[in-house]
């Protein structure tokens, strides 16, 4: 199967890599641009055909390793 994570500040977590596309996009004239945010995404294969297994496999990866569940959501899609 497919999987793919996003992950996402949460609300309230400052955003200095998202202010600095925002910063320079004002700076080459779109100024009608806010509000911008960074996030990062993870895709992978995994070898199983349960998909319930697969989102219980996949949200102990996100919980151990791969977001920072203190400042950082993450979605999962199978």
């Amino acid at each position: 199967m497919k999987v793919v994570v996003n992950i996402t500040l949460k609300n309230g977590v400052l955003d200095p890599q998202g202010k600095a596309i925002e910063k320079a996009l004002h700076s080459l004239d779109f100024n009608n641009i806010s509000n911008v945010k960074t996030s990062k995404q993870i895709t992978f294969d995994i070898d199983k055909n349960d998909k319930n297994e697969v989102l219980k496999q996949t949200d102990a990866m996100c919980k151990e390793l791969l977001a920072n569940v203190v400042i950082e959501d993450y979605e999962v899609i199978i």
